[in-house]
């Protein structure tokens, strides 16, 4: 009953976590850096958000995701077609935040003490394995892995996670595909080829 405690604060942890980085950080940026409302632009991409939540895949939203880039924001197909599948892959903020916090909960469950500056090493690393795990379902469970047997983690203490893992899948991936939007968006604007007024406005 204990560990069943301790992996409901767990999941609760790295919702809360996703949800603070989507709220604080990319809203931020969607706001100041971008120019638009963070609820209009949740609205406008909501079709890629629904199918990354459902697939857990960055690679299978892809397509949904560039036709959301074009069709409800308005950025150029030729910047929406180089930075999203780049991002299929790279942009992994979601999966970093669930790296990180699951080495440290499985790391607590097994009384491994993790200092401060290991905490920081293990999210430097967190977000490093993320660029490179591929974009389907449990795609970053093999680098996670790898993660924990460095700190002296048994990697077999992964098998805790796995069973509410389809959920924090489908979350993280959704929040990688959002991360993905507002930079392609991003990177439209800063080259001068993208304005918040180009948003068409039928899609409203």
């Amino acid at each position: 009953f204990d560990l069943l405690v301790a992996i409901a604060a767990y999941v609760v942890t790295v919702l809360l976590a996703l949800v603070l980085h989507v709220g604080l950080t990319l809203s931020t940026i969607i706001r100041f850096f971008i120019g638009m409302s963070p609820v209009r632009f949740i609205s406008r991409v909501k079709a890629a958000l629904i199918t990354a939540f459902s697939t857990s895949s960055s690679s299978a939203t892809l397509p949904t995701a560039l036709d959301v880039a074009e069709t409800q924001l308005g950025v150029p197909r030729r910047i929406a077609g180089f930075v999203l599948p780049i991002g299929s892959t790279m942009c992994m903020n979601g999966t970093a935040i669930f790296e990180g916090i699951t080495v440290i909960f499985v790391a607590k469950i097994f009384n491994v003490d993790l200092t401060v500056p290991q905490m920081a090493i293990v999210m430097v690393m967190s977000v490093i394995t993320a660029i490179g795990a591929a974009g389907v379902p449990g795609g970053s469970i093999p680098l996670l892995v790898g993660i924990m047997t460095m700190f002296g983690v048994p990697g077999e203490g992964i098998a805790i996670v796995l069973g509410v893992d389809r959920i924090l899948d489908m979350s993280r991936t959704t929040v990688n595909v959002c991360s993905d939007l507002t930079a392609a968006t991003w990177v439209a604007k800063s080259e001068g080829a993208w304005s918040p007024a180009q948003v068409p406005a039928q899609a409203d």
